[in-house]
């Protein structure tokens, strides 16, 4: 199928009435974010029955008509590998939108491996052979080159023929509501929500600093989020990591002492100086405690448990044609491990499948208490 390159107002308005009746639209999109704190959206690729678009999102002055398609309640949304395709919805409607169906999910759901990529998909649902030679092609830069445009339209051409090939075999295996809770927890608009306060769970383990610098880098974590934010910077543009970690156990009270840490001087120094120094009086006059928590170990009896489970899940696992990383990772197991209500095999369809006869195995075993 030939497809078309939309860059008018009026060739939108006539794509989205060929797409208004359509009860599923296949979607991905390119965007460019590494001079950005939000990613810059610059091409929708849609397919539908009959349908294959990119939408020159840059050329147009107002997309609106093509976001209400995409977020009508009634269309069904096909994505691979939906989540940083949801990430940039999100950033610009305040929500991700919703029903989707993630063919990567589906795919791993039903025996494929986990993670696997759209190209090996597509090569092994339809053998076709895709040229992914444009992976960092810069999508930002008009003229849009036809063989940009050929690999744009490829990564949405044979979208829908995997939704249905691989709705089929959900339906045959009775798994159709596991994708659907996947993706349900996929569309959930807090995982995309960039709360500043919540920004030093983004940051490597720093348990090994005492309470009261742990404090200062979660604040520091909150300011430079917030900075992030309002100017559109990536973070590290405000301050790096190991910069964030160094502040904190210095806990300078001037800008010389700043200037002195490494990743701190010059650029940053002069335009953030203040406002770093301001968080880290924030950090020492907040009550210090613990945010970080030193990893989990385990003793003998709580690690002879782990390994029982462990066991019995990846056995499960190649008995249903299901990968184990999807069903759980080592963390999902701990977490049922220590009796955390929030596990995700407490919970859905997991539970169903192995979270439940784990309990059981927990129970049995009654494990000495284990930290987080």
């Amino acid at each position: 199928m030939t497809g078309q390159l939309i860059h008018t107002a009026a060739a939108l308005e006539g794509l989205c009435r060929q797409l208004r009746d359509s009860p599923w639209i296949a979607l991905d999109t390119e965007f460019a974010r590494a001079k950005t704190y939000y990613a810059r959206l610059c091409l929708v690729q849609v397919a539908a029955p009959g349908v294959l678009a990119c939408v020159d999102t840059l050329a147009l002055a107002d997309i609106s008509p093509l976001l209400d398609l995409i977020y009508a309640p009634r269309t069904l949304k096909v994505f691979h590998s939906a989540r940083q395709d949801l990430e940039v919805f999100y950033d610009l409607k305040g929500s991700p939108p919703a029903p989707v169906f993630d063919t990567q999910i589906a795919a791993a759901l039903t025996g494929h491996g986990d993670q696997i990529g759209y190209a090996a998909l597509v090569a092994t649902v339809t053998d076709v052979r895709l040229d992914k030679l444009h992976t960092r092609a810069d999508w930002e830069r008009r003229p849009l080159a036809p063989e940009l445009i050929r690999y744009a339209e490829d990564d949405v051409r044979y979208l829908g023929e995997l939704y249905l090939a691989l709705d089929r075999k959900l339906a045959a295996l009775e798994r159709q509501a596991w994708l659907e809770e996947e993706c349900a927890a996929l569309t959930a608009p807090a995982l995309y929500r960039n709360d500043p306060d919540d920004a030093w769970r983004r940051l490597p383990q720093a348990h090994y600093l005492p309470p009261a610098a742990q404090t200062v880098l979660k604040e520091l974590a909150a300011w430079r989020e917030r900075a992030a934010q309002q100017r559109n910077l990536p973070r590290a543009w405000v301050l790096p990591d190991a910069a964030l970690l160094d502040i904190a156990r210095a806990t300078p009270d001037s800008l010389d002492g700043l200037s002195r840490i490494t990743g701190v001087g010059g650029t940053i120094a002069r335009t953030w100086g203040e406002d770093i120094l301001a968080a880290v009086r924030r950090g020492l006059s907040a009550p210090a405690r613990r945010w970080w928590d030193a990893p989990a170990r385990l003793d003998r009896e709580q690690q002879a448990l782990y390994e029982r489970m462990s066991a019995r899940l990846r056995a499960l696992a190649a008995e249903r044609n299901i990968s184990p990383t999807l069903l759980a990772s080592r963390k999902d197991i701990l977490a049922l491990l220590r009796g955390d209500p929030a596990a995700a095999l407490a919970h859905g369809w997991r539970r169903e499948l192995v979270g439940a006869e784990l309990l059981a195995l927990r129970a049995a075993g009654a494990p000495n208490e284990i930290g987080p």
